[in-house]
């Protein structure tokens, strides 16, 4: 497909998103710009003094944010930075620095590993090990045993490339103990660490609390335009604005950012535990579905879902699923799949020759009932006839 193909491809799945009624998830990339500037300046008096000044390289707004989300996370400092991707880097790099070993052990499918095009070693002299290839976080045991000595465990919560997955809390525990027996630091690949509270039956300071410092991202769960945190101890927040400098992280004006940030705070924070609660209907209905309308084989991945994303895995081409997708949304108004693809190397045993999709279901999926998702995945499996 050349580059105009794609470009109209996108033009054509952005109008029939845009355009259903049913939709299980409305994300702010679906805007148009005006309709994105609209929103911000519609909700950012609510959540910050508007005849404040604006930021400039921190301060103001942002250092509203990095209190803010300190408080949540019960850490001593927090520091804004404009990826998580650059976040990590600098946090990692940093507890290289203080424990005086550059290997970090994290999972292959985290990612730094996937989608950070090799960063960890490239940008920053960082070697990393995998304690283990099952699509899982490590294990105490796997972390105990490992044959070579690391510095920082890297843990990435939910593993949102094998599943959003998530282990106990118990398992948790004691995969964090073992790496303290090795006198480790824990550092949480926390992107979407805002909704993983109900599968843990903790809330986020009980979580954080288990790790040296946390990555966090607004963009994702919490909607925001872009941007993310580094929180953890006074010394390495410190630390980290310094390296944030040098990366080219400390940016002149960041306020729109940190003010969507703030609303998805306060409006889709509290939410979470509800799209969690009713992604646990949407996975279930959707089996249903699949198993009703006689599809050979699927897979609805975790079953029931650990947090308010899940996959759904169906033995066809990416190409013909994405088609069949987008007729369903142009045709009926009915947005039910996305974009389909390969899927990771390894990601939870994905069989060759079979495609995946991930679903997310926030305020929007509230609507659709049990019901709804059934023949919604009726019509769906018609179109692939």
């Amino acid at each position: 497909m050349t580059a105009m193909d794609e470009q109209e491809q996108r033009r054509r799945r952005l109008a029939a998103w845009r355009g259903s009624r049913l939709v299980l998830a409305r994300r702010s990339t679906d805007r148009t710009v005006g309709d994105g500037l609209a929103a911000l300046a519609a909700g950012a008096g609510s959540v910050h003094d508007p005849d404040d000044a604006v930021d400039v390289y921190g301060g103001g707004v942002v250092a509203a944010l990095e209190r803010r989300v300190a408080g949540l996370l019960g850490t001593e400092a927090a520091a804004f930075f404009p990826t998580g991707t650059m976040a990590q880097q600098v946090a990692l790099r940093c507890w290289a620095g203080r424990t005086g070993n550059a290997t970090v052990a994290l999972h292959p499918l985290a990612h730094p590993e996937l989608h950070e095009e090799g960063s960890l070693g490239a940008v920053s002299g960082l070697r990393t090990v995998h304690l283990t290839s099952a699509p899982r976080m490590p294990s105490a045991e796997e972390v105990r045993d490992f044959p070579e000595p690391f510095g920082t465990l890297m843990l990435e919560l939910p593993l949102r490339d094998a599943g959003f997955t998530l282990p106990t809390w118990d398992e948790l525990e004691a995969t964090v103990a073992a790496a303290r027996e090795r006198d480790a630091v824990v550092h949480l690949d926390g992107a979407r660490l805002w909704e993983c509270g109900p599968h843990f039956g903790r809330d986020l300071q009980e979580i954080a609390a288990l790790a040296d410092s946390v990555y966090v991202s607004f963009y994702k769960s919490l909607d925001g335009l872009s941007g993310a945190v580094l929180a953890g101890p006074d010394v390495l927040v410190e630390e980290a604005r310094v390296w944030r400098h040098r990366y080219g992280g400390q940016l002149f004006q960041q306020y729109p950012a940190a003010l969507s940030a703030l609303i998805g705070l306060d409006r889709e924070l509290p939410l979470l535990p509800t799209y969690v609660d009713h992604a646990k209907v949407v996975a279930g209905a959707m089996a249903e579905g699949f198993a009703a309308a006689g599809v050979p084989w699927f897979r609805v991945h975790p079953e029931p879902p650990h947090t308010h994303q899940f996959q759904v895995w169906l033995p066809y081409g990416a190409e013909v699923l994405d088609e069949a997708s987008l007729r369903q949304a142009e045709e009926t108004g009915v947005t039910l799949f996305r974009r389909w693809g390969a899927g990771a190397a390894g990601a939870a045993g994905l069989p060759p020759g079979v495609s995946v999709t991930e679903v997310t279901v926030s305020g929007a999926g509230l609507e659709w009932s049990a019901q709804d998702v059934r023949e919604a995945v009726g019509v769906f499996v018609g179109l692939l006839a």
